[in-house]
């Protein structure tokens, strides 16, 4: 009883915390946020061109994931909701 107890704790804590890291790397908001950021600070030339346009990249990436994301969520709230 105890050792189930503890792993469906230990399950919903990894849940949650992997929750929170889909949502740090694919919150739509957010990934603007950290675009804008770093276009600010390439053009104050805190940061070299090669760093910029690396990490704009992964951004940019991260953004084409996250908005699949919204769509496929999107299609299916549409789907049941016809079922319904």
């Amino acid at each position: 009883m105890l050792v189930s107890g503890s792993i469906k704790t230990i399950i919903g804590i990894a849940k949650k915390v992997q929750e929170e890291v889909d949502k740090e790397l694919y919150d739509l908001p957010t990934i603007q946020q950290k675009l804008i950021q770093l276009q600010m600070m390439y053009e104050l030339e805190e940061i070299p061109e090669e760093t910029y346009k690396a990490k704009e990249t992964e951004l940019l990436l991260r953004y084409e994931v996250a908005k699949k994301k919204e769509m496929e969520q999107w299609e299916a709230l549409t789907t049941q909701k016809e079922e319904d």
